[in-house]
């Protein structure tokens, strides 16, 4: 395992459950509910690359608009502006594919939405990507991709088609979902069965407090910490206490 390479997230606490940091050129699944700090996590993954690895980061929007993105995430002390400017972060607008018609022709051919929808974020992705050389990835939420494929099969087919995408960038990755049942015994999502690493973040209830749980399901290629650890988002962003249980 200490030949593996490491890709740090700078996230306190978060690197040391993850046994050192996530493998290069895995993909990530963070999976919770509203409010739970999913987008705020990927971007602080994204800005510690762009900041204090010498990375380059592209954020993949499925829902927000960049100027309401950049609006929120400034409430960090996040200058995202700045380091697009630098050409150290790159904001790819993929919402578009939500209001792509039914059929979509292509020379003579033509092409269900869905088909379409998953081709454009992936050619989207990828010309974004290399703009600017990006090494770090975060696509936010997959939800608006994924809820066009109500059949099981043709779902997992999207997410493979879409996780071997990026894994063909040699970038290392975040990917958003939502937290459809919430509880400790929650039923697993397709999803994280075809992610390298599944992070879930969710509100549990403690007596009569309510906590942020964190906890890492599974990473491949390292030893992880699976205890569910209390975490909380203050103005500089996301922090685990790796030491400390919610129970």
């Amino acid at each position: 395992m200490s030949t593996i390479g490491r890709t740090l997230t700078g996230i306190p606490g978060l690197d040391e459950i993850l046994g050192g940091g996530i493998p290069q050129g895995r993909v990530v699944l963070l999976v919770g509910g509203p409010g739970s700090g999913k987008t705020i996590l990927a971007t602080q993954f994204l800005v510690n690359g762009a900041k204090n690895y010498g990375e380059k980061s592209a954020f993949v929007s499925l829902d927000e608009s960049k100027q309401h993105y950049y609006s929120e995430m400034a409430k960090f002390g996040w200058d995202i502006a700045k380091l697009e400017q630098e050409r150290k972060f790159a904001f790819i607008d993929a919402s578009p594919i939500r209001t792509i018609p039914g059929e979509v022709k292509i020379g003579k051919m033509t092409i269900g939405k869905k088909d379409f929808s998953l081709l454009s974020l992936i050619e989207g992705i990828k010309s974004g990507v290399k703009a600017i050389d990006a090494t770090r990835i975060a696509i936010d939420p997959i939800a608006s991709l994924v809820f066009q494929f109500p059949d099981v099969v043709q779902r997992r087919n999207a997410v493979l088609d879409l996780v071997e995408a990026l894994v063909e960038t040699g970038g290392t990755c975040m990917l958003t979902t939502e937290l459809r049942v919430p509880g400790i015994d929650r039923a697993v999502q397709l999803e994280e069965y075809l992610a390298h690493g599944v992070i879930v973040l969710q509100t549990v209830q403690v007596g009569r407090s309510i906590v942020r749980s964190m906890q890492v399901e599974k990473m491949r290629e390292t030893a992880i910490d699976m205890q569910p650890r209390p975490y909380r988002i203050s103005q500089s962003g996301i922090e685990v206490f790796p030491k400390e249980s919610i129970y």
